[in-house]
């Protein structure tokens, strides 16, 4: 069960002026200009955007990519240090795919620890309400409200903890993604498994050795099942690391993803009798989990003691068990937290509450 823990929140949004000429009209344009947008900040990592996106979709406010980073001799100062230099100068000194200036948003969504001084400076410029993804490593506080998995262990009066991360899986958009899709893999038998790849990271890797006999147990589990392997990379993945499992799997149906075309990520979460996924992405597990159907976690060289936690909570609340090679039916409530996050921002900035 996800916990919730979260202080008072209250709207941000001033009333409009009663008389509007000179001044006025010029706050009433800015306001204009910020009411429907929404910030999202990371240092371009696909899986800190995706989480963005997810809570900006399910606030309902249209948003724009801030992809950020410190230049210069901001990129040797501590997150800690970088927060207490003045905005005006922070900001001069960050790499950012657009500009960082007036209109402000009215909602920034930071991910990741490069992007929180840089939020945190947007924040304090145009009192846009802040959203933190993650533990910022700083004092909650210093945002508005903080969304951090509960596998951080990181708590504060303003704090939701979630489980897992936040993502935007839901029934409308894997029907739509399957619907779309299903002619192309429609001569693949049944059970159908999705395998969703991850890759090279600071805690594991994926070498083509380990690549080629993962392939060659899901080879056997294809045989043994007489089911079809649904097989999606992500940037993550070597080149060399996908050919290896390719070549394993060859001689079983399947259909493997070659990065031409949009990703059929989502219908194959949508078409798929169960997913298996590797140890090293907490946003796909959970993505995953997101549909209610049996996950299997494949084991990868490395370790992470907070990604140990996580598998283990995933594994206790029965969404996920590591993959040996063959299937179970079990059933568990879809893992989404996104729309609790999303409706206490709601309330916040004012807005309607989604039906």
């Amino acid at each position: 069960m996800s916990v919730f823990r979260c202080g008072n929140f209250s709207g941000r949004e001033a009333k409009p002026p009663e008389a509007v000429g000179g001044a006025e009209a010029l706050i009433a344009e800015s306001r204009k200009a910020r009411a429907d947008k929404t910030w999202i900040m990371t240092d371009g990592s696909v899986g800190m955007e995706a989480q963005g996106i997810a809570v900006a979709e399910a606030v309902g406010l249209p948003f724009t990519l801030k992809r950020v980073r410190p230049k210069g001799a901001m990129r040797l100062l501590p997150t800690p240090l970088q927060i207490l230099v003045p905005p005006k100068a922070l900001l001069r000194s960050v790499a950012s795919n657009e500009t960082l200036e007036p209109p402000w948003p009215r909602l920034v969504v930071s991910i990741g620890r490069r992007s929180v001084a840089i939020a945190l400076a947007v924040k304090r410029l145009s009192g846009a309400y802040a959203l933190h993804i993650q533990n910022p490593k700083v004092p909650p506080q210093l945002f508005d409200l903080v969304a951090a998995p509960v596998h951080d262990n990181f708590a504060g009066p303003n704090v939701i903890t979630t489980f897992g991360a936040v993502h935007g899986v839901t029934p409308t958009r894997l029907a739509e993604a399957g619907k779309q899709f299903a002619p192309r893999i429609e001569h693949l038998p049944h059970p159908r498994i999705a395998v969703l790849l991850g890759g090279e990271s600071q805690a594991f890797s994926f070498p083509p050795e380990a690549a080629g006999g993962f392939g060659a147990k899901l080879a056997i589990l294809a045989r043994e099942t007489g089911g079809s392997l649904l097989v999606t990379p992500s940037r993550r993945t070597r080149a060399d690391s996908l050919a290896a499992l390719a070549n394993a799997i060859a001689g079983v149906p399947h259909f493997v993803w070659d990065g031409s075309g949009d990703n059929p990520y989502f219908a194959f979460l949508s078409l798929a009798d169960a997913i298996v996924v590797t140890e090293d992405s907490v946003n796909m597990v959970t993505e995953a989990a997101g549909t209610g159907k049996p996950v299997y976690v494949q084991s990868l060289p490395g370790r992470s003691t907070r990604l140990s936690r996580f598998h283990a909570l995933m594994r206790e609340r029965g969404a996920t068990r590591p993959f040996e090679g063959r299937l179970e039916s079990w059933s568990y409530a879809p893992i989404n937290d996104t729309e609790m996050v999303a409706s206490v921002i709601r309330r916040a900035l004012g807005l309607e509450t989604k039906a």
